[in-house]
């Protein structure tokens, strides 16, 4: 452990008191909705919510655009979600001129990879959902991402990530820990995934795994790995593949690059890095210092990598960026043990489910 990290985690133990003030503050929140004194509004169309207990990266992203990719061949697919970080305010839907500045970078993402559906941010999701419907009356099915604490909006299905190396039960309340919701809260949820797992993940620790959450016996569980996909250019889309002999300088802005790291140590044999903060709006200087940075890598075979979250918040230096090497490495989840049809019959028939007893109370 280097200095910076214990001198990080020094300070957030001094905060411990804030910590379970905080924690109480959650608890009575949480039994204000529990008693319907605090109100919460359900909507006539299925709503799916992806979140987590925590703050950091859980993988919320891969597993909205995951929900959609199954679901837009079938359904009228909507995303919304807050646009953390943007520069704006209040609702928007995104369309054709639409930058990560405007609406932030996961849902810009979501657009650019999916132009068919309908990606909306809002803060106020209570108020986004009524003028995201009205916009895309055709709408069948909406996808929260990150509102599993927002509790103003009662979903027809939850979604709850925690990350394998970070598991909301062996986790403390902010600023001592990452939580920002009670543990408690997880028994809100019908599916709890267990994300950023190995991929030689035993089945005798993933049983280990389960013990330790304890899912109620109407909640299921599974379990998933990050795949990467196949470089391509940032700007010309052309692919390449890795190389033992390409230097690697990854410029890397999002809350959690271990896996990400840990996969380049995989696939070259060094790497340079320059990290950035989650959701980090890159100016003009700091482009000008990765190229400087890149330049100063002494090899001919050398490469610059970033996120695709990442990616969304470069592009719009697509003039200087066409002439560098300057790749984007993909992300997807990959359910374990086999979990991935039987996720997605569980996804199909919530909203099946739903569509049928809704048209059967209107009959």
């Amino acid at each position: 452990m280097n200095f910076s990290t214990f001198f990080l985690r020094s300070f957030r133990l001094l905060l411990f008191p804030m910590a379970l003030l905080y924690g109480l503050i959650l608890k009575v929140r949480n039994y204000l909705y529990d008693r319907d004194v605090l109100k919460s509004t359900s909507f006539n169309i299925p709503i799916i919510n992806v979140g987590n207990l925590s703050v950091g990266g859980t993988g919320k992203s891969p597993m909205v655009d995951y929900l959609v990719s199954l679901l837009k061949n079938t359904f009228q697919v909507a995303t919304l979600s807050r646009g953390y970080k943007r520069r704006t305010k209040g609702y928007i839907l995104a369309g054709e001129n639409s930058s990560a500045v405007e609406i932030g970078d996961e849902p810009m993402q979501f657009y650019l990879r999916h132009h068919e559906i309908a990606v909306a941010v809002g803060e106020e999701r209570i108020e986004a959902v009524p003028q995201l419907l009205y916009d895309r009356p055709a709408t069948e099915i909406i996808i929260l991402d990150d509102a599993f604490q927002h509790r103003a909006i009662t979903p027809g299905y939850n979604i709850l990530l925690t990350d394998y190396n970070n598991l909301y039960t062996r986790d403390f309340y902010l600023p001592t820990g990452d939580l920002r919701d009670n543990i408690s809260s997880a028994s809100r949820a019908e599916l709890i995934i267990v994300t950023k797992c190995p991929h030689d993940l035993s089945a005798e620790m993933a049983k280990q795994l389960e013990a330790e959450i304890s899912p109620l016996p109407r909640q299921h569980l599974f379990f998933s790995a990050i795949t990467y996909g196949l470089l391509y250019h940032i700007v010309s889309l052309t692919p390449r593949t890795f190389s033992k002999n390409t230097e690697v300088l990854l410029v890397c802005g999002i809350a959690n690059p271990e896996p990400l790291t840990t996969y380049l140590n995989e696939q070259t044999s060094s790497y340079d890095a320059m990290y950035f903060k989650d959701h980090h709006i890159f100016s003009i200087d700091d482009l000008r210092d990765i190229r400087n940075r890149f330049e100063n890598i002494q090899v001919s075979d050398k490469i610059i990598v970033t996120t695709e979250k990442d990616a969304v918040r470069l592009v719009k230096f697509r003039q200087e960026l066409k002439d560098l090497p300057f790749f984007v490495l993909p992300i997807s989840i990959g359910f374990l043990f086999e979990g991935k049809d039987r996720f997605n019959d569980l996804i199909i028939n919530f909203i099946r489910d739903f569509r049928n007893r809704n048209n059967h109370h209107n009959e």
